[in-house]
This record gives C-alpha cells, sequence and structure tokens, in this order.
C-alpha cells in the first residue's frame, strides 16, 4: 500500500502530461493554419495600403478621391495588425519626402552652375542712395528688409519657401555681411496689385519700422487692365509713405513672361510710369522686365528655363537669379555708401527705359 500510495500521484501527472502533449499536437496544425491565414490576410492588406499610397502619392496634384470603404466588422480584430504594417510603409513615404527636399536642395545649390546669372549687357549701375540700409550697418544695428508685393514675392511657381527670392535674397546678404543683425520678412500675397497692398501697406510693412522696403509691383494691374495712371498714382503715395516712415525703397517693375507680354502695350506703359515715380520720389528701381528679357533675347534661354507652365510665374531658377542680381545692387550701393562715394539719389539701376 505505501508503494502503491507514493507512486500514483506520480502515475495521474503523467497521465495528464501525456493528455495535455496530445491536444498539443492535435491543436498545432489548426494554430499554424490560422497563423498562415492571418499572416497572408495582414500581407495582402499591407500590400493593398502600400499601392493606396502610392496611387495617393501620384494623385496629389489631382482632385480628392473619395474615401476607401470602412472595414467590415468581421476585420475589426485585424486593426492593430494593419496599423502595425502600415507604420514601414510611413516611414518609407517619410524619407522619400526628406529624399525629394534633399533632391530640390541639391538642384538649387548647383543652379547656377547649369544656367550662369548674368547681369543685362552694357553692365549695372548704382540702384541709388539707400542710407538706412547703409547707416545701420555701419553702426552694427538690425536691419529690417520688407520684401512687399503680389505672388512674385510670395514665391509661386518656386518648388520650396527656401527658394522664394526673398529668402534667396536673405542668404545672399547674410552671406555678405556674416555679423550683421538682418531680418528679411515676406509680405506677399497672390492677386493684389496696388489698390490692395495700399489697405495693409500700414499694419504690415509700416508698423515693421524697415529700413528697406522692396515693392514689387504691377504685374497685376496690367493683368487686370487697371488704368496705369491710377495704380502710379497709388504707387506715388505708397513710395512717400514708406519714405516718411524712414525706410529706402526700391520699386520692382512687372515680369517679361507669355502672360505679361499679352498686354505688351498696357506694360510697357506701367513700366515707363514707375520710372517717373522712382525719379520724382528718389528711389531705386529694379527692372525686371528687362533683365527677364535679356534672360530670353540676349542669352537665348528658352521662357520656359525661367518661367513656369503658367505662363507668368518663375520658377526655381528665375527667382534665384532675379534675387542674385537685385542683392548684388543693394550690397553695391551699400559700399558706395559706406566708402563715402556721392551717389545721386535718383540714379536708377541699370538703364532707364
Amino acid at each position: 500500500m505505501t508503494f502503491v500510495s507514493c507512486h500514483r500521484p506520480f502515475y495521474r501527472t503523467t497521465l495528464l502530461a501525456v493528455a495535455a502533449v496530445a491536444a498539443l499536437v492535435l491543436l498545432t496544425p489548426a494554430a499554424i493554419a490560422q497563423a498562415r491565414a492571418q499572416a497572408a490576410q495582414q500581407a495582402a492588406l499591407s500590400q493593398g495600403a502600400k499601392s493606396d499610397g502610392a496611387k495617393s502619392d501620384s494623385a496629389k496634384s489631382d482632385s480628392v478621391k473619395p474615401a476607401a470603404p470602412t472595414a467590415d466588422k468581421a476585420d475589426a480584430g485585424n486593426v492593430a495588425a494593419v496599423d502595425q504594417a502600415d507604420l514601414p510603409q510611413q516611414k518609407s513615404l517619410t524619407d522619400k519626402a526628406i529624399d525629394k527636399v534633399k533632391q530640390v536642395a541639391k538642384s538649387a545649390s548647383d543652379i547656377f552652375s547649369r544656367v550662369p546669372c548674368l547681369p543685362p549687357k552694357g553692365g549695372a549701375q548704382s540702384m541709388g542712395s539707400l542710407p538706412h540700409v547703409a547707416g545701420k550697418l555701419a553702426a552694427g544695428e538690425p536691419v529690417v528688409i520688407v520684401a512687399f508685393g503680389s505672388s512674385s514675392t510670395a514665391g509661386y511657381g518656386s518648388t520650396s519657401p527656401e527658394f522664394t527670392y526673398p529668402n534667396r535674397l536673405a542668404a545672399q546678404l547674410r552671406r555678405q555681411y556674416p555679423s550683421a543683425d538682418m531680418t528679411v520678412v515676406n509680405r506677399g500675397k497672390g492677386g493684389e496689385d496696388a489698390p490692395e497692398m495700399m489697405k495693409r501697406l500700414q499694419v504690415e510693412v509700416l508698423d515693421m519700422k524697415p529700413d528697406l522696403v522692396i515693392w514689387q509691383v504691377g504685374t497685376n494691374a496690367v493683368l487686370r487692365n487697371l488704368d496705369p495712371d491710377e495704380t502710379a498714382k497709388l504707387i506715388e503715395d505708397g513710395a512717400a509713405r514708406i519714405q516718411a516712415g524712414g525706410a529706402d525703397l526700391v520699386l520692382v517693375d512687372p515680369q517679361y513672361s507669355p502672360a505679361v507680354n499679352e498686354h505688351a502695350e498696357s506694360a510697357s506703359r506701367l513700366i515707363k510710369l514707375l520710372v517717373k515715380v522712382a525719379q520724382l520720389r528718389h528711389v531705386g528701381v529694379f527692372p525686371r522686365f528687362e533683365v527677364m528679357r535679356q534672360w530670353h533675347e540676349n542669352q537665348a534661354l528658352p521662357i520656359d528655363s525661367f518661367v513656369i507652365a503658367d505662363g507668368l510665374h518663375m520658377n526655381d531658377w528665375g527667382y534665384a537669379c532675379f534675387a542674385q542680381l537685385l542683392g548684388d545692387d543693394i550690397i553695391k550701393s551699400v559700399g558706395q555708401i559706406k566708402l563715402g562715394v556721392n551717389v545721386p539719389s535718383n540714379v536708377q539701376t541699370y538703364r532707364p527705359m
């Protein structure tokens, strides 16, 4: 009895273990089949998510597509698995976006090695007097520049905010004056011209207490067939207010592009009126129209090498070269004043038109 009583617990344990092993063996094929089914389902869902992501990327510029159908209740248990499967895809899309930015940056960094940015034939004269900027730089005081204008200033057509003309100009001036505290503020708003700009002049420009205002104006007046004389009068009033606020001023005329050239007579008249305003107010003019015309006619650059497909706005190269030439003129004018050169304040950039 003692022998039996000592070994019977072991005997029962053995029977339970054998039963458990048998059950496990019987269940294993089903478990494996289920696991394989789930894995296949998750892989299919993940592959579908990748395909949808690729389709979404290719259709970003098109109209918004309808949302995908909601999953059935039977798929609710797979939500966590699908989300986990999407994580690598999301990371992949992020990496692609970063790579794209890097490619754009590289493309922009060597943009002038592919197509050189040349000044107009005949060389550049002084932009005129920029005493406030020169004085602040000489005294080591902060300099505030406001780029005021429409979509060309906002940067429509550039592939990145970094490649707008105000940001390009800021980078150039900071390289030239590395120890200066210099701020360039972008106050461009698409679709506007002198009437709309005058309404926000005080709050968005004058209240910034700028040392220099670069006012790009006139393109939308041409496209909208606004009266050139009325536009010039508004610009003259705005110029007077900017000068009264203690800032230097440079006017930028319309761009040379197919959309503007369709209104050639109006554009020519407005450009001449801008020169007259500049002479009257003793401010500088950057003749963007003439500069871009020479890109096409003198350098034999195709229009689409500096203007995007809409036939109006500049591309990265166009903004970069525009900013470079404008920055060169600002640096030259400031340098002459700092050296004590007496620059007549009514001298215009390049030759008057």
